[in-house]
Parts: structure tokens; C-alpha cells; sequence
């Protein structure tokens, strides 16, 4: 029994290697393609990989990136002093003013601050007007990031190897197709670095909205749930329905008196003059 057995084991091992021999010429092969890819990018072991990944997302996996916003409403006798207050203290702290719309009774302002500054300028704010109403909040773009900065790592390969093949391209043909299919890669690419920047734009600067007014600002309502938001909802939903067809009916008017009398006379006479016309020819 020992001798069938070692004749098998035999056997085994001599598959195994035809397998391993014939995968190695493969593996080979391959290598010998991708020298290029292999040139720029060495082989590396996994914990190796791990540790030269781009910086952008080691450092976003440090810690938690947070886009953060806040409104504040303000009460102030000088709507316009209080509103060049607000920009001021933005541009102190290193931040810069956006869009703008203020009169003498109201007035509101959208500024650009560190975010790590913005508590300290809602905090600062009393000092520029009466607040009302403040409201600060704060979105985890952690995984969007680190995902989109994996997603453009990814893609850098692909248009780099991309490239290769289009310096290797002989005919035509194969020019043409690689080279749209590069330029296809090479969009996605940038799009994917202008989402990165975009968030991490608003990550590194907050957005602050201040609504100023001569008088407090009412706070908004809160939406009713259940059978009476809903019924609510509906009556208001019908009501601006009516009310739509009444502006458009109203709109038409003048049209239909313009044209509706003198067709109305039109129609009269004509009916007249076939009575008359009828009444003739029996007489």
C-alpha cells in the first residue's frame, strides 16, 4: 500500500508543478508586456501599499472633514453699519464676503470664514447686533473624500497606462481608438479632481449666512406632521390652484370682451338678416 501511494503522491506533484511551470510562463509573459506599467510602478507588498498611498488620503483619514454652516439673524437700528461689520470681522479672521443684498430696513450677507474660526465669529456677532436666531451645522464629508481621492488615484494609473499603449499604437486605428478612449479617462479625471477641490474648499472655508432687519426676523415655522399637516398641506395645495386660474382667467378678460362683442354683433346681425330672409320667401 505504501508504494501505490508514494507513485501518487508522485503524480501529484508532478501536475502541480507542470501548473506552477506553465502559470510562471504566463505571469511571464504578462510581465514582459506590462514592463512599461512595471518600470513606473514597482511591485509592492500590501503593507507597503498602504503606506505609500497618496498623502491626500492619509491625511483626510487622520481625521474627520466637516463642511459646516451657520445662519444668524440680527437685530440692528443701522442695517448697513451691521452688514459692513459682518464683512469686516470675516476678512479679519481670513475669510472674504459673497453675495450681498441689504436695504435700509434689511439686509442679508453671505460670508466665507476658516472653519475653524466660525464659532468664534457667530459668538462675536452679538457685538454687531441683537441675535435672534443662530444656527450652526456641521456635514461628514469624510468618506465622499477619501473616496474621491482614491477614485482619482485609480484613475491616474488608468490615463498613465493609457498613454503607453498610445506611444505603442502602430496603425491607425488602434491610434484613434486609444486615443479617444484616453481623452474619455482624461475628462472623467479632472471631473473627479474638481469634486475633490470643491469639497475640500468647503471643508477649509465655512459658509456663514447673517440676515440683519430693523425689527426681529420671525423665526420659520415648523412643518405640522400627520392628518392636520397633511390637510393643510392639501387646502394650500387647492387654494394656489384656484387662485392660478383665477390670475389666468383675469389675464384673458380684456381679450374676450375685445373679441366678444363685436363677434356677438357679428352673430346677431347675421341671424336677423335669415329671419327676415326666411320670413320673405314665405310671405
Amino acid at each position: 500500500m505504501g508504494r501505490p501511494v508514494l507513485w501518487v503522491g508522485v503524480a501529484l506533484l508532478a501536475l502541480v508543478s507542470a501548473g506552477c511551470g506553465s502559470s510562471m510562463r504566463d505571469m511571464g509573459g504578462s510581465a514582459n508586456n506590462a514592463a512599461p506599467e512595471a518600470a513606473v510602478a514597482p511591485q509592492q507588498k500590501p503593507g507597503q501599499q498602504q503606506e505609500n498611498a497618496p498623502a491626500a488620503v492619509q491625511s483626510v483619514q487622520q481625521e474627520r472633514q466637516l463642511v459646516r454652516t451657520a445662519t444668524v439673524d440680527l437685530r440692528s437700528d443701522d442695517v448697513l453699519r451691521a452688514i459692513g461689520e459682518v464683512k469686516n470681522r470675516a476678512q479679519r479672521v481670513g475669510g472674504f464676503a459673497g453675495q450681498e443684498n441689504s436695504t435700509k430696513e434689511r439686509g442679508t450677507v453671505t460670508v466665507r470664514v476658516p472653519s475653524a474660526e466660525l464659532d468664534n465669529v457667530v459668538r462675536d456677532l452679538g457685538q454687531v447686533g441683537e441675535v435672534t436666531r443662530s444656527e450652526v451645522r456641521s456635514e461628514d464629508v469624510t468618506d465622499q473624500l477619501v473616496d474621491v481621492e482614491a477614485r482619482i488615484a485609480t484613475q491616474k494609473a488608468s490615463v498613465e497606462r493609457l498613454r503607453v499603449l498610445f506611444e505603442r499604437a502602430g496603425s491607425t486605428s488602434e491610434v484613434a481608438q486609444v486615443e479617444a478612449e484616453l481623452t474619455k479617462r482624461q475628462a472623467e479625471l479632472e471631473s473627479m479632481q474638481r469634486r475633490s477641490a470643491q469639497l475640500k474648499g468647503q471643508v477649509t472655508l465655512a459658509t456663514l449666512t447673517v440676515q440683519v432687519a430693523t425689527v426681529p426676523i420671525a423665526a420659520p415655522e415648523p412643518e405640522e406632521l400627520g392628518f392636520l399637516g397633511a390637510l393643510q398641506g392639501g387646502w394650500n395645495a387647492f387654494t394656489g390652484t384656484v387662485n392660478v386660474i383665477l390670475i389666468g382667467v383675469g389675464a384673458m378678460l380684456p381679450f374676450l370682451v375685445a373679441l366678444g362683442v363685436p363677434a356677438a354683433a357679428v352673430i346677431y346681425v347675421l341671424r336677423r338678416r335669415r329671419r327676415v330672409t326666411q320670413t320673405n320667401e314665405a310671405a
